[in-house]
């Protein structure tokens, strides 16, 4: 028996690669000996992906001290792929909700300046060609932030300089572009985003993701006028209309910075991994898949990495098996694009604190429990 075990990570408690061992470890406890395992850890442009994207090449991470979200320093990675032209650049390595204590959480100043200062630390390596993971950011600042980093100047009426932060773009009344750094002329950047929210309105960055960084409904309101008024003067001044632009909205408007000041492409980031990890070449001729995620609900449905793993292994009709730390509303949409069955890894209601302290035990539980399922069908 082969099988595929293809998970994404379980947020803030365990990467992809750790949950592919417990998933093996446990299978291991029942399965006969001569079983096959073959781990591909993914991630769907969130957090993971600079992780799997290295690992599948076989390239190597970078070290560097960027500005976080707070505006104070902190230590990120970034990735040169096996290739050794191309660099991952993980937003949440800078930019991260995780970087900021849930009291601290505020988009109307958050920062992504971090990110661009890891797009200049593998500049000056010489790389000129980019994958950007934008998920899981702490910021609503249209990629403002960014930009300022590679040179971009926005300024009020005066001709000074906006602070940091979503909120200061509603007095932009200018964009500078004659500092802006000149290789990125010759870069081209990939942009891993799950999502196809525009930059504003019901379904816009403010609108949709804000509240999950901190904001309020009086914020959401001061935000998305904020990216009106970006987005109107991007228009004017770069000849670049995002605003309603699929993907535009995503990590709180950084899909629009790249989308207008870098030229970039957008693409599903399960695409981008499963195509960097030959997941489909991998699966072929496997009895089972196993994948998941740290919550798995309606939302999954819309191309995050189970339901990417699951079309796979539906092209080879290969049953997938999802295993999820929760299971929210609306996840019953999953068994339509692929998922055959869903198994929560912890039983009972317990504090989160605890469901992620014991994450890898339950997993690894959950996992045997799924072995003893499989021997006792195959009787």
């Amino acid at each position: 028996m082969k099988i595929v075990i293809a998970p994404d990570s379980f947020k803030e408690c365990l990467t992809a690669a750790q949950v592919a061992q417990c998933i093996e470890d446990g299978l291991r406890q029942t399965l006969p000996p001569d079983c096959e395992y073959i781990q591909v850890p993914v991630a769907d442009g969130g957090e993971g992906t600079l992780q799997a994207l290295v690992d599948a090449t076989s390239g190597h991470i970078k070290q560097t001290v960027v500005t976080g979200p707070l505006d104070t320093q902190v230590h990120a990675q970034f990735g040169l792929l096996g290739d050794g032209e191309t660099a991952v650049i993980e937003m949440a390595q800078a930019s991260g909700l995780e970087l900021v204590p849930v009291d601290q959480r505020n988009p109307l100043t958050a920062t992504s300046y971090g990110t661009g200062e890891l797009i200049k630390a593998a500049m000056d390596l010489g790389i000129s060609r980019f994958i950007v993971a934008i998920g899981g950011s702490a910021t609503n600042d249209g990629g403002a932030g960014m930009m300022m980093a590679l040179g971009v100047r926005f300024l009020d009426h005066l001709g000074n300089d906006l602070p940091f932060g979503g909120e200061s773009l509603s007095r932009l009344d200018r964009i500078d572009l004659s500092g802006l750094d000149t290789r990125l002329k010759h870069s081209s950047f990939v942009v891993a985003c799950d999502v196809n929210n525009p930059l504003t309105g019901a379904l816009g960055a403010s609108s949709v993701f804000g509240p999950q960084k901190g904001a309020t409904p009086d914020m959401v309101e001061t935000l998305d006028a904020a990216l009106s008024q970006y987005a109107n003067i991007i228009t004017r001044d770069i000849g670049k209309s995002v605003e309603q632009l699929p993907g535009a909205g995503a990590a709180g408007g950084m899909g629009a910075a790249l989308l207008a000041f870098m030229g970039a492409e957008l693409k599903p980031g399960i695409e981008l991994v499963m195509e960097a990890t030959a997941l489909a070449e991998k699966i072929k001729g496997a009895s089972l898949v196993i994948t998941g995620e740290g919550r798995i609900d309606g939302q999954t449905a819309q191309g995050k990495t189970p339901v990417g793993v699951a079309r796979i292994a539906k092209q080879e009709n290969i049953p997938v098996i999802a295993l999820a730390g929760a299971v929210g509303d609306g996840v019953e949409a999953v068994y339509e694009q692929g998922i055959d069955a869903l198994f929560p890894v912890v039983h009972g209601a317990v504090p989160l604190e605890q469901a992620l302290a014991k994450g890898g035990e339950n997993l690894t539980r959950t996992a045997r429990n799924l072995a003893v399922t499989l021997q006792l069908s195959l009787r």
